[in-house]
């Protein structure tokens, strides 16, 4: 068996990532904590008070690839856009109207991705992303990335994103490009 077979992904619930949440801390605070993102301990909490908010949503959805003895090595979660999503606001050029225009079905907001290091070049990101994606029937998906990222922005121009803009996703954040993938 190759170390690609030892990888099962699963599709989440709120409820079930809500229960395998140290699965997602582990994948996320190793990742996170390396350059480029070079988070914090108390970044990461933050992070993952704002994940107890996120699946308690309906709509939200999760992908965990684990090996078969359980452990974990990456994770996708996000959920469709609402009509009253900020996303858009923080980009650094406006774009038109009708392109920001959310309903609750028209994109999928990535809102975390990762694959520990040990597991990458695998496959293991792209089966995390066709499983979180194929659970919906949105029209596309938005993600921000930091442009030092190498390793993900190779993974999403591989994917078909293309970079619609820049933003500061939050207060003190880095600029980081926005990038959309149309799915129809």
């Amino acid at each position: 068996m190759t170390r690609q077979e030892t990888i099962g992904v699963e599709l989440l619930d709120g409820p079930a990532a809500a229960r395998s949440e140290p699965a997602f801390r582990l994948v996320y605070a190793e990742v996170f904590a390396g350059e480029p993102y070079e988070e914090t301990p108390e970044s990461i909490a933050a992070a993952f008070r704002r994940f107890r908010s996120q699946v308690r949503k309906s709509t939200f959805r999760s992908a965990l690839a684990r090996t078969t003895d359980g452990e974990p090595v990456g994770i996708a979660y996000g959920y469709p856009l609402s009509p009253t999503t900020g996303w858009w606001d923080h980009l650094i050029t406006p774009v038109p109207a009708d392109f920001r225009r959310e309903d609750g079905q028209r994109t999928f907001g990535l809102m975390e991705f990762a694959v520990r290091a040990s597991w990458r070049r695998l496959g293991v990101g792209r089966r995390l992303h066709e499983a979180i994606l194929g659970g919906g029937d949105e029209e596309r998906v938005l993600l921000n990335a930091l442009p030092d990222a190498e390793a993900a922005q190779s993974a999403y121009r591989s994917w078909g994103y293309r970079k619609v803009g820049e933003a500061r996703p939050w207060e003190g954040a880095a600029l980081h490009d926005v990038l959309l993938l149309d799915l129809r």
